[in-house]
């Protein structure tokens, strides 16, 4: 039988099972007739025909791809009820084989996998469905790039963005908490910026001269900092606004300060650490502060031939995420960062999402979680440092020792415990093979439990080794060197730990 090219559709209905649970047989009758009664309509309307539905999911297959992503929008837009249930929509376009009254291929396999990615009164859609649909008519945004079960590599996932609706993207948020951000209108004189501005331009067209005129008279800034409010953009005119780095907040004015108004409402926000933020003493005369991931040489013990490691928005450094914003990448040829998401860039260089640039000693890459600075280390052991300090940190006063660890006694600094292998790349032969089997990781084999301490006593600040097998450093400028015997440090210096780095910090700074 011949494969027609269909946009294939899976929706799914929040909170179902939690439903399913608490619902007598009546009342489970009921919910599943409401859904049917909700759903099916709107697809129909639309164009679409339904395959079948399961429960709490409906499939449907459409000829267009913009009435798809249409309809989904109107069926998370409507579907709300008193008990707070919400639909969530996944599709993508490809080719499909029907076979009597079913459909399969690819194209199935990859909408039902999108579909366990999408958050609840959200419509996300495959890359076939993006080209495919008129974007004239469907506002959408980049949400990332993902690893879904069943498909090789990595796949980018887009979400559809209805009239009421808005994210804004980190750099926006952050700057609106800190009083940074600056917003423009269309007619506005410019007015006075802030340090590291993040501005805001509403109200114009996109491509049109009147944004052209505005972007010309503005200070010299990073184009990173440039945001522009848009809803339907032609392709032409959002590859050109981007190309130079510049960033897009897609939604309509309404949805933008309904949102910007929900960012300022909260006050208060985890700092996403994996480690205990503790108070520091008010006899702490020096301070360890967590200060960035540690990158260890590669091919590492004819075990690890390459590795990356993902960084979150919060800052904080995992394996692998599919919400990371950059990627660091490390091979025997040396390390480099790929931008995951806009408004990275390297040394000044703005980097496209899906971009990679080599790592150099020296450079600074500006992230929406604040900026990072490589330093490269002239060692076989580590092949340099990520360096971005975090909320955590621990005090230490005179007479007090404290320890570096993954389960360190306390008082103590915890290092990250970075779970999973599927940000390495294995060596070839036996002994790699043993070691991925054992579930072997790199921040388990250089960490130890109870690593290193740093104490404070008369003659000042003191590194030792706690540890047999796993190593402990010191960066004191740009030399690496083993804690072999109790070491004196200074404010300034770096310890590494794992692929940890914790600097030694006077309070206050």
């Amino acid at each position: 039988m011949a494969t027609r090219t269909r946009t294939v559709v899976f929706t799914d209905l929040a909170n179902y099972t939690r439903s399913v649970g608490r619902s007598n047989r009546e009342g489970l009758r009921n919910l599943i007739k409401d859904h049917e009664a909700n759903v099916v309509p709107v697809l129909e309307q639309h164009g679409g025909s339904v395959v079948k539905n399961i429960g709490d999911s409906f499939m449907a297959l459409f000829p267009a791809a913009t009435d798809a992503v249409r309809a989904a929008l109107d069926l998370v837009d409507r579907f709300t009820n008193e008990d707070g249930y919400r639909m969530r929509v996944a599709m993508a376009t490809g080719d499909v084989e029907e076979i009597e009254g079913d459909a399969f291929g690819e194209t199935v396999n990859l909408a039902s996998r999108i579909l366990s990615k999408t958050p609840a009164g959200e419509v996300w859609f495959s890359l076939g469905t993006r080209i495919c649909m008129n974007q004239a008519e469907v506002a959408w945004e980049p949400c990332g790039n993902f690893q879904l079960k069943g498909i090789t590599g990595e796949t980018p996932v887009f979400r559809a963005v209805g009239p009421s609706r808005c994210w804004l993207p980190e750099p926006v948020t952050q700057a609106a908490r800190l009083g940074r951000l600056v917003r423009i209108q269309r007619g506005d004189p410019l007015p006075a910026l802030p340090p590291q501005p993040i501005i805001l331009l509403e109200g114009f067209d996109p491509g049109s001269t009147a944004l052209r005129n505005i972007v010309d008279r503005l200070p010299v800034v990073d184009p990173a900092a440039l945001w522009l409010v848009a809803e339907l953009l032609a392709p032409g005119d959002r590859v050109e606004w981007e190309h130079s780095g510049r960033g897009l907040v897609i939604g309509r004015d309404a949805a933008v300060d309904a949102a910007l108004a929900e960012t300022q409402r909260i006050s208060t926000h985890s700092s996403g650490s994996d480690t205990i933020i503790l108070d520091v003493s008010a006899q702490a005369v020096i301070e360890l502060v967590m200060s960035g991931l540690a990158l260890p040489g590669v091919p590492f013990s004819e075990v690890v031939a390459g590795y990356s490691y993902d960084l979150l928005r919060d800052g904080r450094w995992v394996n692998r995420s599919d919400h990371a914003i950059a990627r660091v990448d490390c091979s025997p040829s040396g390390v480099s960062l790929t931008a995951r998401t806009g408004g990275l860039s390297v040394g000044g260089r703005t980097l496209q999402p899906g971009e990679s640039q080599p790592l150099r000693d020296g450079d600074e890459i500006r992230t929406p979680s604040g900026p990072v600075r490589f330093k490269s280390l002239r060692s076989k052991t580590y092949m340099g440092i990520l360096l971005a300090e975090t909320l955590a940190r621990l005090g230490i006063a005179p007479g007090q020792q404290a320890e570096i660890g993954r389960e360190p006694n306390h008082p103590g600094l915890a290092l990250p415990d970075r779970r999973g292998q599927n940000n390495i790349r294995w060596c070839v032969g036996a002994r790699a093979a043993r070691a991925r089997e054992s579930g072997f990781t790199l921040d388990r084999a250089l960490a130890g439990r109870r690593q290193g301490a740093v104490s404070l006593g008369p003659g000042g600040s003191k590194v030792v080794s706690l540890h047999d097998r796993c190593a402990t450093y010191i960066v004191m400028g740009d030399t690496l060197e083993q804690v072999t015997v109790p070491r004196t440090v200074s404010p300034g210096d770096l310890i590494v730990t794992g692929t940890s780095v914790i600097a030694l910090r006077e309070p206050g700074n």
